[in-house]
């Protein structure tokens, strides 16, 4: 047996919950500076168009290591942690509701059933997407203007710390400007959830129906990367729309669709999967992380509470 043992009571939502959260932030921590080169590339189109005309001061990123380099070079290694804070913030209150209230969802849909189809999954991580956006958008705005902004001598920041950003974004464009790109982020969500959890769902079922795998570390791997790898394919399109239009300036874009149309126009079709492949690494070694850290902390939280009952 690989890992803790399994309990021999179902953990309980509130288990669940906790679990997910501090999964979340566990993994965030290892790979923030994946995230951060991500966010970097998927808005270099935005930030060399805006140089041309003479505001900012050109940047260029080549690939994943190249950006994580570059920003060590020019920035420093604190850089790439830019936003942390805010990443972890988000974290706790996305991933507890988003991952930690799937199974409850789910079960709601298919009112206790043991039987669950595709379509309970889907609707049960669609639900729990939305609801996290609903939660905690205003944390995963200031995430993303904290990796954004580049911190060059000769270039003010735009946020000295994350309660001013919250402060700031508030005060100069409204409550409004916290929850911007809310519409983008909820389509998102609702896809990474589905295709995330419920991948993993059907990856760990069939492994331990059809293979000699046992439910422990080497299946929570396995399920965990393959999930990683088909969210990446189908979410980074709308990834890279959210990114640019949550670090948009005032009146850069008048919509979401706006945003996505300048993309076609300017840099083609291919500038929906810009940041690629640190979305991949990314969400790969996140989903590793936290699914296996997941699944380990809800059995040892239920074997710190063994006589503790289960609940929806």
């Amino acid at each position: 047996m690989v890992g803790f043992r399994p309990a021999d009571v179902p953990p309980s939502a509130a288990v669940k919950f906790v679990g997910a959260g501090t999964a979340a932030c566990i993994a965030d921590l290892i790979t923030f500076p994946l995230d951060t080169a991500k966010v970097r590339l998927q808005i270099q189109g935005e930030t060399r168009t805006s140089a041309a005309t003479g505001k900012v001061p050109a940047m260029k990123y080549r690939g994943v290591f190249g950006t994580i380099i570059t920003m060590v070079r020019t920035e420093g290694p604190l850089s790439l942690y830019s936003g942390l804070v805010a990443g972890l913030q988000r974290q706790m209150s996305f991933a507890s509701v988003r991952i930690g209230l799937y199974d409850s969802v789910k079960q709601f849909y298919t009112r206790g059933s043991d039987h669950v189809g595709l379509g309970s999954r889907l609707l049960a991580g669609c639900t729990t997407g939305a609801m996290a956006v609903a939660f905690a958008q205003p944390t995963d705005v200031v995430k993303v203007r904290f990796q954004a902004q580049a911190m060059n001598s000769g270039q003010s920041r735009r946020y000295c710390g994350t309660i001013d950003a919250y402060k700031t974004i508030a005060r100069e464009e409204g409550i409004r400007g916290l929850w911007k790109g809310t519409a983008p982020n909820t389509a998102r969500n609702a896809i990474v959830n589905c295709t995330e959890l419920v991948t993993y769902d059907f990856i760990k079922d069939m492994l331990l129906k059809s293979t000699s795998l046992t439910d422990n570390l080497p299946c929570h791997f396995v399920s965990a990367f393959g999930a990683g790898l088909c969210t990446t394919v189908i979410a980074s399109p709308i990834d890279v729309v959210k990114t640019r239009y949550m670090n948009s300036a005032v009146g850069q874009y008048s919509s979401v669709l706006r945003c996505a149309a300048a993309m076609m126009n300017k840099e083609g079709p291919q500038a929906f999967y810009k940041g690629f492949m640190p979305s991949f690494l990314r969400l790969g070694s996140w989903n590793v992380v936290m699914f296996v850290t997941y699944e380990q902390l809800k059995r040892i939280m239920m074997a710190a509470n063994p006589r503790r009952s289960t609940a929806l």
